[in-house]
């Protein structure tokens, strides 16, 4: 498994060289000059449009600038934002640990809702819990984001006044455990309505191949429950397609976050990215683009990994 491990590390640094040059090359080849963001316009002269380039490394060729961009990268220096003047490892760094909190909140919330819904609708297929576990997950999969984020905080922000629109916490120190909870819950629900329709489906289809094989009708046979045969002898292989998903779906959810954070004013990486976006912050959104690509090899190792973890016939030399 080690070695494994450490022959997909280096297998991902060509990976990485490819959608870092081609990353580079849209943001720079893309229309719009950025300089014109940061000055206003009764001082936008050439002359202090070109020393801003010149101060900013705009004057530069593209081959130029990406070659010092990435030399840069790889000593871990991720350059200055444009807007903000501060290191870009600063700004993501430190929004960071919240779009992973978000993330992972919304992960578990689609497992755990997920599995059993999956499961009750594969051994109780073509009744009502079917056909409503089934109507779920498809109207899961097709609700637009900022709609359903928007119906989420009318309802339960404004109306019933029971959960906070937008933040992450309130202003002041008290039960702030409770408090962050509380802003987390609209966030999760619709971060993970959608990957828990999806974890849904494929749950009902694992589920249904696995209980027509023939050790679960030998287990049948022998006299167990259902209980005992569907918790003891069919979840087991049932779940390792969805242990594979649940693991490719972590990308997933870091990009869904960005509309999630922006939706409710959640200060994550997405949030972000989405205003270096408008701004043509073009270091923040390299540096995000980085990362996010760390975190779907990431996603596709850890999917591996836990698929031999799930089955131990499966082994990687």
């Amino acid at each position: 498994m080690l070695r494994f491990i450490i022959r997909r590390l280096i297998q991902s640094i060509p990976l990485l060289f490819i959608v870092s040059v081609i990353s580079f090359a849209i943001i720079a080849l893309a229309p719009g000059d950025p300089v014109y963001m940061f000055v206003s316009p009764d001082k936008a002269s050439s002359q202090n449009l070109d020393a801003l380039r010149q101060e900013l490394g705009l004057d530069k060729s593209i081959p130029e600038r990406y070659y010092k961009w990435v030399t840069n990268m790889i000593r871990g220096d991720m350059g200055n934002s444009f807007a903000y003047g501060k290191p870009v490892k600063d700004i993501l760094f430190e929004a960071l640990p919240n779009t992973i909190i978000l993330a992972l909140a919304a992960e578990i919330f689609a497992f755990i809702l997920a599995v059993p819904a999956g499961i009750i609708s594969a051994i109780k297929r073509n009744t009502a819990w079917d056909y409503t576990f089934s109507t779920f997950s498809f109207i899961g999969v097709s609700l637009p984001t900022f709609w359903f984020g928007l119906m989420l905080i009318l309802v339960f922000s404004l109306k019933l006044g029971w959960l906070p629109t937008a933040g992450m916490r309130a202003n002041y120190e008290e039960f702030v455990l409770m408090d962050r909870i509380k802003h987390l819950i609209l966030p999760t629900i619709v971060l993970g309505t959608a990957h828990m329709a999806s974890i849904m489906r494929y749950m009902r289809a694992s589920m249904m191949e696995v209980i027509n094989q023939d050790y679960v009708r030998t287990a049948r046979s022998k006299g167990l429950t259902e209980k005992i045969v569907i918790l003891k002898h069919a979840l087991r292989n049932a779940l390792i397609p969805i242990i594979t998903l649940i693991g490719l779906t972590i990308p997933a959810l870091f990009s869904g976050a960005a509309m999630t954070e922006t939706i409710f004013s959640w200060p994550g990486m997405g949030r972000i990215v989405i205003s270096a976006t408008f701004m043509r912050d073009y270091p923040v959104m390299l540096g995000d683009l980085v990362l996010a690509s760390v975190t779907i090899i990431a996603g596709s190792l850890i999917a591996d990994i836990l698929y031999a973890v799930a089955d131990p016939r499966i082994r990687y030399d």
